[in-house]
């Protein structure tokens, strides 16, 4: 695993971390539907130092997200594995 970090550039390589961050960031200041998980342990691995309070919608639309999206998945990969196992905080 990231054996292909090994023949990159050292411009390659601030430019993947660039684009790490970048993608880190864009998870860190969504918010509403936009933000299916709170990950303030990925958020640290950035050089500022901030864990934004997300804006949290309420159980109904909340609910209403998380259906949505699992049927999205039934249509986007309707092969995928499934599994029953009950969720564990």
């Amino acid at each position: 695993m990231d054996t292909d970090l090994d023949g990159m550039s050292r411009e390659q390589l601030i430019a993947e971390v660039r684009k790490l961050r970048h993608g880190i960031r864009v998870h860190r200041d969504s918010t509403g539907h936009e933000l299916c998980w709170h990950h303030p342990a990925l958020w640290s691995l950035l050089p500022e130092k901030t864990d934004p309070l997300p804006l949290v919608p309420e159980w109904p639309q909340f609910l209403l997200g998380c259906l949505r999206y699992r049927e999205s998945l039934d249509t986007q990969l309707p092969d995928a594995p499934r599994n029953d196992k009950p969720y564990r905080a």
